[in-house]
């Protein structure tokens, strides 16, 4: 994966109600899938939780640019997703972050 210099590459900390967890992860995962396949500056995001902490989840971010991530922002799959979790969460913290190493395969 190109990690050039103008990609913006984040890091979201969310901590979700435990009560909410299953239909939280649903509206996430939905929300990942179509960001990935509709919006080409959506480089990639992973969704994780922490090993025996389900609630708290963390997801790394990577856009093509600044202007890509104010545009995913403003898509109907993201502004659905953020309505309708608005409940669910009970922080979030956007932590922007350089890379390193980042590799798939």
């Amino acid at each position: 994966m190109n990690t050039a210099v103008e990609n913006i590459v984040r890091m979201a900390e969310l901590e979700i109600d435990p009560a909410q967890i299953g239909a939280y992860t649903a509206l996430l995962a939905q929300q990942v899938e179509a960001s990935v396949a509709k919006e080409p500056g959506v480089l990639m995001l992973h969704a994780v939780s922490l090993k025996g902490n389900p609630e708290r989840i963390r997801i790394l971010e990577v856009y093509s640019s600044q202007q890509d991530y104010e545009a995913h922002l403003q898509t109907p799959h993201f502004l659905k997703y953020k309505r309708l979790t608005a409940d669910m969460v009970k922080s979030l913290n956007l932590v922007n972050v350089d890379p390193i190493v980042m590799r798939a395969k």
